[in-house]
């Protein structure tokens, strides 16, 4: 027999129902009694002679048409829905620390279920502390080859994040060997200027000096990329379409001037420059020399608030007559940026030198600094390494070496909004978000976008509806961050399916996977009873 199942969540498919219900995946109601449905194409389950078919329902929502209560999602805007593409990113520790597939079966569950969705790809994160772990030049792609043949044989495509800092989150470090040589040279680590060493990625000041067995970071990141290229050979331009490059903290291209905050989310505090190693203070010294100004090359400045301070707490960030508006300000902000700009144009051309083949795009991520953004010096951002104040924009180098090196640029916080912002911080990521994506247009660069946090509710998905498909027409990838327990919850998952299914409808097509009964109890068994704290959220 056959049986269409037309949006209601009551309809009696046996075992197969009992299993996705235990998840919430039928309960999510996700094609309401509100929203217009023509039925397209037909997913089929089978199980011995019986057969069970989901026809896939293409949303028409339309802007008059909203799904009242806190489980809405709101019309699209102008833009076409079929020019955005959807991933999800893998969890931070899909692979352990031992080389091992973590959450084999709930990985597994999780593509089939995103397949069905209709999201079209998933991003994974590759780390240089597992993949080249114990010796330079000693890689081991076992377990992530594992991975990226799960996703080719669902049918998704694959993002890959080249990882070359450590993550506390996923409980990576950076490798043994890189680790080795830095307890005997701290130096290759960021320091403030309190000596503390930040050593979850190397200094950028080092990149091209011979500190790692005789060879720099940027060769040892170029024979990374090169040794990733030929090993996933197979999978290049057909399943792999993105390389995005690790390019500092997180993978940001910024300085590590946070690292140390420790008050609440609700406070922002500026932050500390990171210029006070071995490496950057002979760079500094050696650019003040040069601008006949030696003795501003003796360190950072002096006048500058702690990692939780506001920046009237000290002279230099102050709206007025602070320091960072005088002769010295400039040359140091200049040369601090500068540093940073460099590191972002070298670690770039080793990808876009490298990733050729047709069908793949290369990508870096900035942050969103958008802390005191309404303040005339934007402190947290200067901290951060962007030279951008009232007066100056800091996004228009970073987006045209972006451009030179046909790279698309990844921005995050997607689904932030000024009107949830504490105003303690005059905070606008609205406003610095518009500004970032507005240097991408100038200079030609692509943008991607992607959340900071899981999201509970359906004000961050609106949000990031309003990103996607409003008039700029500059983003045309999101991915949210990122598959786990809690993405999988019956409190999230019903809201994330609402808004892919606001995005671009269930987009089903004939090649999607087909599942038998046995298969898909399977597939919510294994994510509900996953490890829910190994499960890693958002990086």
């Amino acid at each position: 027999m056959e049986v269409a199942m037309i949006g209601s969540s009551q309809v009696n498919i046996g075992r197969s129902e009992l299993a996705y219900t235990e998840l919430g995946f039928l309960r999510t109601n996700v094609f309401s009694q509100k929203t217009k449905a023509a039925f397209g194409q037909t997913q089929k389950w089978r199980t011995g002679g019986t057969r069970y078919t989901l026809k896939a329902a293409q949303s028409e929502i339309t802007a008059s048409q909203k799904v009242s209560g806190d489980t809405s999602i709101s019309a699209a805007p102008s833009k076409s829905v079929d020019s955005i593409r959807l991933f999800v990113g893998l969890p931070l520790d899909a692979v352990s620390g031992c080389n091992t597939v973590n959450h084999a079966r709930a990985i597994a569950a999780g593509l089939k279920a995103l397949k069905l969705l209709g999201v079209q790809g998933v991003e994974l994160p590759v780390w240089w502390g597992i993949a080249e772990k114990k010796a330079m030049g000693k890689y081991e792609w076992s377990s992530y080859l594992a991975l990226a043949e799960m996703v080719k044989k669902v049918g998704l495509k694959l993002h890959v994040s080249l990882c070359f800092h450590a993550s506390k989150e996923a409980k990576v470090s950076l490798p043994e060997w890189v680790s080795h040589i830095g307890e005997t040279q701290p130096s290759i680590f960021f320091k403030d200027r309190s000596g503390q060493h930040y050593k979850d990625c190397l200094s950028l000041a080092v990149d091209d000096m011979p500190i790692l067995n005789g060879k720099s970071p940027i060769q040892v990141y170029q024979e990374f990329c090169e040794s990733f290229k030929s090993s996933f050979a197979p999978f290049m331009g057909s399943t792999i379409t993105g390389i995005t490059m690790g390019l500092g903290p997180h993978g940001e291209l910024r300085y590590p001037s946070h690292h140390r905050s420790t008050k609440s989310n609700q406070f922002h505090g500026v932050g500390e420059f990171q210029c006070y190693d071995e490496s950057m203070l002979s760079l500094l010294k050696q650019h003040a020399e040069a601008n006949g100004n030696p003795n501003w090359g003796l360190g950072g400045p002096h006048d500058t608030p702690r990692y939780d301070e506001s920046p009237n707490m000290n002279n230099f960030f102050k709206d007025h007559g602070g320091s960072w508006e005088t002769p010295y300000g400039d040359f140091f902000l200049s040369w601090y940026s500068s540093q940073l700009l460099a590191h972002g144009n070298r670690i770039l051309s080793i990808a876009s030198s490298t990733f050729t083949n047709p069908g793949v795009m290369v990508s870096g991520k900035l942050p969103l600094i958008h802390a005191w953004y309404k303040t005339r010096s934007h402190p947290s951002e200067l901290t951060s390494g962007f030279y951008n104040t009232i007066f100056r924009d800091g996004y228009e180098a970073i987006a045209e070496i972006f451009g030179r090196h046909s790279c698309k640029m990844i921005l995050p916080g997607m689904e932030l909004s000024d009107e949830d912002e504490s105003n303690g911080c005059l905070s606008s990521p609205e406003s610095l978000l518009a500004q970032i994506k507005s240097s991408c247009i100038k200079h030609g660069v692509e943008v991607s976008g992607q959340n900071s946090t899981v999201l509970g509710n359906t004000g961050g998905f609106e949000q990031i509806k309003k990103n996607l498909l409003g008039g700029d027409g500059v983003v045309d990838l999101f991915t949210y961050q990122r598959m786990g327990a809690e993405f999988f919850s019956p409190d999230h998952f019903p809201s994330f399916s609402r808004f892919v299914l606001s995005i671009n409808g269930p987009e089903l097509h004939s090649d999607d996977l087909a599942i038998d009964e046995k298969d898909a109890a399977e597939c919510v068994r294994a994510v509900s009873t996953s490890n829910t704290d190994s499960l890693m959220q958002v990086a």
